[in-house]
């Protein structure tokens, strides 16, 4: 029995190093379809595969949803407002090759919802909006939610959640993917809305009939905002699971606690309750300094037994030109690894057309 017992707990352990083993570190970028023409055509994504394989990258994380439209065809969408895909893409499906070619060279891909809950980007009059204006956020004025030239939809309407989860739940039924994304913009909702119809009815069927405080900011309320948008997130991370449970589901947010102030992303939270397969926070910054600041903040963020899970992303590039060193860029990926981080991800793709040659030797 001692026998037994010994060489099915050697059987465990050896599984277990195994699989840990084999947990590749995450060493990836963003491509979208701003500023690049990564998606342009078959022959483009081969090039753009081609070039992340050359680099040593080993994940893809490709835009699905960007303006409100999608850059595959997608039935949901055009149930909604009658748009079936970007019409730039009309008659290809960009994302279905990238998903081919990635995985003929041993990448995996995943579908960033890049835009999240804005449904547009300096435009005021979007068909979303003139077909749903009770989904769009309400800041405590009543005007339209939008920041930084976004506009936004009320990331707490069950309305908007439904067709959120309807369109990834799309997208992980019909395509072979390794992955879905969302980012700073999902789940997450500018800290100063709340103030819709919906979410005044939510909260105060939850306060005895209160309304909330007209400071959007005040601790109590912001909180609850926040944590509106962690069960989404542990909702649409249960969502995936049951459709293909091999399926990762992994948030880019922005830095912690700026986070949870500015877009109510509580993220620690949903890494720390399990609905975050990894957590690739954004950690942009310019200069070396700013950028070790901000990898001690992670730190102190994050479990020592959850480091695994969390990948700095890099801000390498920009589409309005800005381009960092390839020396600075070499000199951020050695300061994750000094402080335990084994992989990080670029945003974005481009940087791997102005830098040449490969981002990684054996001793990253």
């Amino acid at each position: 029995m001692k026998q037994i017992t010994f060489l099915l707990f050697t059987f465990y352990f050896l599984t277990a190093c195994a699989q840990k083993k084999s947990e590749e570190p995450i060493r990836g970028t963003w491509i979208t379809n701003v500023a690049s023409q990564a998606l342009s055509s078959r022959e483009k994504v081969k090039e753009t595969v081609a070039l992340c394989k050359q680099n040593g990258l080993n994940h893809i994380f490709v835009v699905v949803w960007n303006r409100g439209m999608t850059m595959y065809p997608s039935d949901v969408v055009n149930e909604y407002i009658g748009i079936k895909q970007d019409p730039k893409f009309n008659g290809r499906d960009p994302i279905k090759e990238m998903i081919e070619e990635g995985h003929k060279a041993g990448l995996k891909v995943h579908a960033w919802f890049e835009f999240g809950f804005s449904y547009s980007y300096k435009d005021s009059t979007a068909l979303w909006l003139q077909k749903y204006p009770e989904w769009a956020g309400r800041d405590s004025k009543g005007n339209l939610l939008q920041k930084n030239g976004f506009y936004w939809w009320s990331a707490i309407n069950p309305e908007v959640q439904q067709f959120m989860r309807k369109l990834v739940a799309e997208f992980v039924t019909n395509y072979d993917v390794d992955g879905i994304q969302g980012d700073d913009r999902m789940p997450a909702m500018p800290g100063e809305g709340g103030y819709d119809a919906a979410t005044l009815k939510l909260y105060a069927a939850q306060h005895n009939g209160a309304a909330p405080p007209a400071d959007a900011k005040e601790e109590k309320w912001l909180q609850w905002k926040a944590d509106q948008l962690s069960l989404f997130g542990k909702t649409l991370y249960e969502d995936v699971k049951k459709i293909k449970s091999n399926c990762l589901v992994t948030w880019a947010p922005s830095i912690y606690p700026w986070s949870k102030e500015q877009y109510l992303q509580d993220w620690p939270k949903w890494l720390k309750e399990g609905y975050a397969d990894y957590i690739i926070p954004q950690l942009y910054r310019y200069k070396l300094d700013a950028y070790e600041n901000v990898l001690k903040e992670l730190d102190t963020q994050v479990p020592a037994e959850l480091k695994h899970r969390v990948f700095p992303g890099i801000l390498t590039s920009l589409g309005d030109g800005y381009q960092s060193t390839r020396e600075l860029t070499d000199q951020m990926i050695e300061l994750n690894r000094k402080h335990g981080y084994n992989g990080e991800v670029f945003f974005y793709f481009e940087t791997l057309n102005r830098l040449k040659g490969s981002f990684y030797s054996t001793k990253k």
